[in-house]
């Protein structure tokens, strides 16, 4: 959370002053993002889309907001909340933009770049009845090439047509962790508070990234219209760097 301390004079005394984030981008440069919310104001169909330049000042009280105890930024997404007309299953999620914020992003996992996000994020709360989040994703043009995701206590890279890799059998809700995926030289890679969990060779066009809550229950898997999922975001980065640059 950016903080600005400001030194007051007030009858001969010094007075410190606090301005805490307001919106979410005052936390996280969301410059390159759009956002889906599990709303959909206008009964058209489809959920609310929020992008830019309206996402740098925009903030959601219930579904996507600054959590100051956190430090971070929530997502929230509820098991009776409205979704994407290819999914069913709710969502408070950031698709990966053009660094212009206006047209998708896509690329391709041998393109001759390096495509990493890293973030530092903890899954907060889920469902009560089906308890599972996804936070993180690498979609394709087709689908989701990978997903970051929370069952129960076990938290494992879920992969497209392939086994699951595990990263944590035991989380525990709000705990932090530092993700890190990359995308180059047709493989995709992916680390866990440091270390490396997940080497896969994969070929894919049309690639973007994802970061925020996929709640993966609703009303049909007995979870109440409230329940929800929750994730908290405290950083969040999307670099595409040539191979000399990389790390």
């Amino acid at each position: 959370m950016k903080i600005v301390l400001a030194l007051l004079f007030v009858s001969g005394s010094i007075v410190a002053t606090t301005n805490a984030a307001d919106v979410p981008a005052d936390v996280l440069d969301l410059t390159a993002w759009k956002l889906t919310l599990p709303v959909d104001t206008a009964r058209a169909g489809s959920p609310d889309e929020v992008k830019q330049p309206e996402l740098n000042a925009f903030s959601d009280a219930k579904w996507f907001f600054v959590d100051p105890l956190a430090k971070g930024v929530a997502f929230r997404a509820a098991c009776g909340a409205d979704t994407t007309k290819n999914s069913k299953f709710p969502r408070s999620e950031l698709r990966e933009m053009q660094p212009d914020g206006k047209s998708s992003a896509s690329w391709g996992t041998n393109d001759g770049l390096v495509h990493t996000l890293t973030a530092t994020l903890a899954i907060a709360h889920t469902p009560e009845k089906k308890k599972h989040v996804v936070c993180a994703q690498i979609h394709d043009a087709d689908d989701d090439l990978i997903m970051i995701r929370l069952e129960g206590t076990k938290l494992f890279v879920e992969r497209k047509l392939d086994r699951r890799v595990e990263l944590a059998k035991n989380y525990q809700l709000g705990q932090f962790f530092d993700l890190k995926i990359e995308a180059a030289d047709g493989h995709v890679r992916v680390w866990y508070d440091g270390t490396e969990k997940l080497d896969w060779p994969v070929n894919r066009r049309g690639c973007y990234f994802k970061a925020g809550c996929y709640t993966q229950s609703n009303l049909q898997t007995g979870d109440m219209p409230a329940a929800y999922g929750e994730v908290i975001i405290r950083k969040l980065a999307v670099t595409h760097a040539a191979q000399s640059l990389r790390d």
